[in-house]
């Protein structure tokens, strides 16, 4: 074992947090331009929440490529294709004017967030970590996203006070480019030679893709996109449609808090600070203890908190304790469900094998945040969508239990030496 990789905390894993943060910041503040874009157009809310919808699909089959991409040609390209469409996509959604246009660029918007995302990143830090310290190292990473999420948000929600929404789109295109300085953490990720890397990656996937225990890990992961995008994309919305009014001289108030749509954009942060300590913890206690328990009882408690959150009259104070509740729980799966991927069929492909396990991923957050929409435009509000994420939740806590935890023998790397 290298002397940095019996580090935990190198350079590769600032960089890599840092770039998630970024990354994280933007993504998770799509939930606050609901009410502002559909009020602009006169839109449904089906509209916009498509393009959500879009961005997330595109986000899930864009992860497997830039995986692949990223271990082909080196890390740091696929990082900086997808900081360029990212920014490319934000650039563009704000100068739409039809729901069409802004469904087509969100397109981009979801390619540079795999670029720039988990899939990659990840895999960067789970190669150059070694055994002892790699979950906790996923854990942190995962952290650094729950960290972007705590400021996206707000920050937004600040802007639009003296911006457009249009303008905010745009400065948060520049922001992410902000990413590229991040690079020289990474150091020099160079990619395996050309017919090594086809011809090993195809037999990986080729056994992969058969393996009952794989494809169980890419069904339970549906449910944790489900549950996150739609909250992520329809919370803030929900909370300022649906939460009882805040007390003028309540805690909430007095922190400043003084509508239920000022309420739904902290909520979105406050998932995010409960989750930095959730991430860490579901890191360390991966080191210990087996991971497909841990995810089982993880989904056991998103669905049982979902459930009475929803069965509960809905006030500032549930909107909070559920905010915190849930955060705990909401990134907690990545390090565990990443961490493994990269046991059970090794590190030489973690970034490919872990993108199309995330594909699954990002097409429950497809359905979640489409759904929410076409769901609300039916009905009028967010009941039946929330009982169906309940459901897929129960589903994902079961198809972990059979997962076998095991090294499945596929090409592996040499475990680095203790």
């Amino acid at each position: 074992m290298s002397r940095s990789q019996s580090r935990l905390f190198t350079p590769i894993l600032i960089g890599g947090c840092m770039i998630l943060l970024i990354n994280f910041a933007m993504r998770a503040s799509f939930g606050v331009f609901q009410i502002p874009v559909a009020e602009t157009f006169g839109w449904p809310r089906a509209e916009f929440s498509l393009a959500i919808a879009i961005q997330n699909l595109a986000w899930g089959f864009g992860q497997p490529l830039f995986g692949a991409l990223g271990e082909r040609w080196g890390d740091r390209w696929a990082i900086i294709l997808g900081a360029l469409l990212y920014a490319l996509g934000l650039l563009m959604t704000a100068v739409a004017t039809t729901p069409e246009a802004m469904q087509l660029w969100e397109v981009a918007v979801g390619f540079g967030i795999a670029g720039t995302g988990f899939g990659v990143v990840l895999a960067v830090i789970g190669r150059a970590s070694s055994d002892k310290n790699r979950s906790l190292a996923l854990g942190i990473a995962t952290a650094a996203g729950s960290a972007g999420q705590v400021v996206g948000a707000p920050l937004a929600q600040g802007l639009m006070a003296f911006l457009p929404w249009q303008q905010v789109f745009m400065v948060f295109a520049a922001l992410i480019l902000t990413v590229l300085l991040f690079l020289p953490l990474l150091g020099n990720t160079k990619p395996a030679p050309k017919h090594e890397l086809e011809e090993s990656m195809g037999r990986v996937l080729k056994r992969a893709m058969v393996d009952p225990s794989f494809l169980m890990i890419f069904a339970g992961f549906f449910s944790c996109g489900y549950q996150l995008a739609f909250i992520t994309a329809h919370f803030p919305a929900m909370i300022t449609e649906m939460c009882g009014p805040i007390s003028p001289d309540g805690g909430l108030a007095a922190l400043g808090i003084g509508s239920t749509s000022a309420l739904g954009a902290v909520a979105i942060s406050l998932i995010g600070i409960a989750n930095i300590g959730g991430s860490i913890l579901a890191g360390w206690l991966g080191n210990k203890y087996s991971r497909k328990y841990l995810l089982a009882g993880i989904y056991t408690l998103r669905t049982i908190i979902a459930a009475w959150f929803i069965l509960t009259p809905i006030t500032p104070v549930t909107v909070v304790v559920f905010s915190l509740a849930m955060g705990a729980l909401w990134l907690a799966t990545v390090p565990l469900t990443s961490g493994l991927v990269a046991y059970i069929y090794g590190l030489r492909y973690m970034g490919t094998l872990y993108g199309f396990v995330f594909l699954s991923h990002q097409l429950g957050s497809f359905l979640g945040v489409w759904l929410g929409g076409k769901l609300y435009d039916v009905y009028g509000d967010y009941t039946m969508v929330w009982w169906v994420g309940v459901g897929v939740g129960a589903f994902s806590a079961l198809i972990h239990l059979p997962v076998r935890e095991a090294p499945a023998g596929l090409a592996r790397s040499p475990a680095p030496a203790q």
